[in-house]
């Protein structure tokens, strides 16, 4: 192994190692105590992430803006190939590492309490220290291929949360479409780093996207790199929700709430977008433009379609799939280190925000059981009023909506802005077409404004409105305890901008902008840098105002609930029927029809085949039974007979031999007599 560097450094490469394995060693803690409902579980997988996130602020603390470590080992030799493996800690890792933990952690706290009542408690924490395991190894390999098996590991894991309730058959056909739609990627992402390794001989991240990277400094073919590029791309659209391979993650909703906040905010979703950082120099402007062009539909086509949904938590996903074509646009745009702080940005609000879905959820679900109600407690429709009865859980929800919409003096302000002031930047410089690009980005920001106020409002002001229909409902509701509490405390507060930036309006003197090394040069004169956040801001707290009147006051018009848009947004464009109709059905036709061709033309020619055989095996016996060996037998009798006939002159007396001689005799004179 390579200790090169000082004392320190070595101390913090076991930091960043020790915060890795803890939560594994909390999985085979959990693994090995009895019984399912175990309580020490929780705490178990809550104390390892908790010191996790310890060691992740020390390895923040000796790695930002200081020279990357890389500690590495001989894995393996192929031929003349060395294959190295070890641990990365840059700017980039050490952020990941530090936001993965610090978003587990609150995750933790809260599960011991929303899984407490849950049959599978053990097992719950068990897949979720694993999870974090992947998550923080993930981050921290220095090898594409140890990057491609935890990459496998997070999706496994993902898998297992997803479908934890495994007795209902809508998350046993979540995971399994998770599991699917991420295979698809994972093929994507192998193929490309072969054609890496088979072209550079190694899958040393540094070697190959460091400074001085290798994929820059040798031209590979324009083929072979396009083919690569594909490649990653669907590992990261895969990943990260992107079109079209993002109709997975609404529906891993089927999944616990508290599992959602995770998947959602800083771990498995943005392993995409964190692997094109990892890789970014190897992408050329052609191919930047293309990751620019989808990331701002997928933005634009997801935020459409959280305009009319009615499920808590399907709004929220669809929100995630929305802001994660936002991160991906900005790595298209040039904006790298604006993607990377929109990502940091987002996994506090947006794990927030479903925090606070699962405890609406969960209070909604207790008026459902108390009063034997048949209703969906995800179901935005059926609340309304829970401001009163749960204050915490509503300021909590406000601040974090603010900071999903970017306003001012909030985190997302900062880091959402930035990507729009960058895209236009960007567009000045390209065709008119691609000014299509910013613009969407802008409306798919507003639309954002509409569908988070439209949530707040019908959830949380208002009148309950199950108490039109059941007017005499038990309702005991309360924001729940510390460990509720705690959680959307700790993330609101993480939701405000001196968190990242002391200005509160300048997205460039965050220090994760500056850390990252944007690569751009901006020109704070810029008109865009007045005109997009002062605009976006103005219009943001109008359609909020809007959505308000629409749903509280009833003073404006209400969005008919018919016609061609509205069901293009209602059904989710269509996209999943559509692969429903062109793949999934023509595969399951296909597979109708090969079973039958299997069963009734190649099974029935085998059973001809078969029954023939028998039949002439059964013919063969009878021969060999009746002819062959009745006429063994027949002649053996006939011999038998013939001998005991001759036995019978052999029997000693003389007048016998005498008698056989006269017949012999008398036999030889008729012959020749005649």
């Amino acid at each position: 192994m390579n200790l090169t560097h000082p004392y320190e450094d070595i101390t913090t490469v076991y930091y960043a190692l020790a915060a890795v394995l803890l939560p594994l060693f909390a999985f085979l803690v959990n693994v090995c105590l009895p019984g399912k409902r175990n309580k020490i579980s929780g705490w178990v997988s809550t104390l390892a992430i908790l010191i996790s996130t310890v060691l992740s602020v020390l390895v923040f603390a000796g790695i930002w803006n200081r020279e990357p470590l890389h500690v590495q080992t001989l894995w393996f030799t192929i031929g003349a190939t060395k294959l190295y493996a070890g641990i990365l800690l840059n700017n980039l890792s050490a952020l990941m590492l530090l936001l993965v933990s610090l978003v587990a952690l609150p995750v933790h706290i809260y599960s011991t309490a929303y899984m407490g009542h849950d049959e599978n408690y053990k097992r719950y924490f068990s897949y979720l220290s694993f999870f974090c395991f992947s998550m923080l190894a993930l981050v921290v390999v220095d090898n594409m291929f140890l990057f491609y098996a935890f990459w496998e590991l997070v999706g496994f894991s993902s898998y297992l949360l997803i479908g934890f309730w495994f007795t209902k058959s809508k998350a046993v056909q979540a995971n399994k479409k998770a599991f699917i739609m991420n295979r698809i990627g994972d093929v994507g992402l192998l193929v490309a780093i072969i054609i890496l390794f088979t072209y550079y001989h190694t899958a040393d991240i540094v070697q190959l996207f460091g400074d001085n990277a290798a994929v820059k400094a040798t031209q590979i073919s324009a083929l072979w790199q396009s083919i690569a590029c594909v490649g990653i791309f669907l590992g990261v659209a895969a990943k990260s929700a992107q079109f079209p391979l993002h109709t997975w993650l609404p529906d891993a909703m089927e999944g616990p709430t508290s599992v959602s906040a995770l998947i959602h905010a800083a771990t498995m979703v943005a392993a995409g977008v964190f692997l094109l950082g990892r890789v970014y120099p190897m992408f050329n402007s052609a191919e930047l433009d293309i990751l620019a062009i989808i990331g701002c539909f997928t933005a634009f086509m997801a935020a459409t379609i959280a305009l009319t949904q009615n499920d808590l938590k399907r709004i929220l996903a669809y929100s995630t799939i929305s802001q994660l074509g936002f991160m991906i646009m900005a790595m298209g745009i040039g904006a790298y280190a604006s993607s990377l702080f929109h990502l940091a940005t987002h996994a506090f609000f947006k794990c927030l925000l479903f925090l606070i879905a699962g405890i609406v959820i969960h209070q909604m679900q207790h008026i459902k059981d108390d009063n034997n109600l048949d209703i969906d407690p995800q179901d935005i429709q059926h609340m309304g009023g829970l401001r009163k009865k749960l204050p915490v859980t509503f300021i909590a929800a406000v601040i974090g909506s603010l900071a999903l919409i970017g306003i001012p003096l909030t985190s997302g302000y900062l880091s959402k802005d930035g990507i729009l002031v960058q895209a236009f930047e960007w567009s000045d410089s390209k065709s008119w077409v691609y000014r299509l690009v910013p613009i969407f980005a802008l409306l798919a920001g507003l639309l954002t404004a509409f569908y988070i106020a439209r949530l707040i409002v019908k959830v949380f002001f208002g009148e309950l409105r199950l108490l039109k229909h059941h007017p005499h409902l038990k309702i005991h509701l309360g924001d729940g305890g510390w460990q509720y509490r705690i959680p959307l405390i700790l993330l609101a507060i993480c939701c405000f901008f001196p968190l990242f930036s002391i200005n509160p309006v300048i997205y460039e003197q965050s220090w994760i902008v500056g850390g990252l090394k944007q690569n751009i040069i901006l020109d704070r004169l810029d008109i865009y840098h007045t005109i997009i956040p002062v605009g976006a801001t103005i219009l943001n707290v109008f359609v909020m105002y809007f959505a308000y009147n629409m749903y509280v006051k009833r003073k404006t018009f209400a969005f008919p609930q018919t016609g061609f848009l509205y069901n293009l947004s209602y059904h989710e464009w269509y996209i999943d029927k559509f692969y429903n109709t062109v793949i999934v059905k023509p595969i399951m036709a296909l597979s109708k029809t090969a079973s039958w061709f299997d069963k009734y033309v190649i099974d029935g020619f085998i059973n001809l085949l078969k029954n023939t055989v028998l039949i002439l095996s059964k013919i063969a016996a009878f021969i060999d039974k009746y002819i062959i060996d009745g006429l063994l037998h027949l002649l053996t009798a006939i011999v038998q007979q013939i001998g005991n006939f001759a036995r019978n002159f052999q029997s000693g007396k003389i007048q016998y031999y005498l008698f056989s001689m006269l017949v012999i005799v008398l036999a030889l004179f008729i012959y020749f007599l005649f």
